[in-house]
């Protein structure tokens, strides 16, 4: 089982059990089993300072995704294939045991995802999945910069399992 953790630092109002669970989803698609990974919503401020510090980049972001682990995404990827997280996460992976695989964090900057859902004319709670599972995937070693697309149609297909409806539940408290 994954265990994902969400906390909620805004004033959005974020179904964060909806949460957890998406981001679990995503995660046994990718036949990953035994990981954690925690996800957090924060304001403009928190995540330009950290794009800042991690990335270089003094703005505000909509997503970023601080694997704990750096993942070779082998040619297998290119095949559509989930990375290969390697040895050590072997039993983990395939549900042997083993202890939790601790994945990373993701962080969301909840106004930008509103931003970017009303700019786009799409429902809050779909832009907000769209970025978890995005942010999942770079936990996993997919790099849509390097990889010709696979990532995108990644995570095209994993939205179309998921259920997003609810996530935000009321824009501010």
């Amino acid at each position: 089982m994954n265990v994902v953790e969400v906390s909620n630092g805004t004033r959005t109002v974020i179904d964060e059990e909806l949460v957890a669970r998406l981001v679990a989803r995503v995660l046994e698609e990718e036949d990953v089993r035994g990981a954690e990974v925690a996800v957090n919503f924060v304001g403009e401020a928190r995540v330009r300072a950290l794009n800042r510090e991690h990335r270089g980049l003094d703005e505000v972001t909509d997503v970023l995704s601080f694997p704990l682990e750096e993942w070779e995404a082998p040619a297998a990827v290119a095949a559509s294939a989930a990375p290969d997280l390697g040895d050590m996460a072997e039993a983990v992976v395939s549900g042997t045991g083993g202890p939790p695989l601790l994945l990373g964090d993701i962080v969301i900057c909840a106004r930008r995802a509103l931003e970017q859902a009303r700019g786009d004319d799409l429902p809050p709670s779909l832009e907000v999945a769209v970025l978890l599972a995005h942010g999942t995937l770079h936990l996993l070693g997919y790099d849509h910069e390097t990889d010709a697309g696979q990532m995108a149609l990644r995570q095209a297909e994993v939205l179309e399992l998921v259920d997003w409806e609810g996530i935000v539940v009321a824009p501010s408290r």
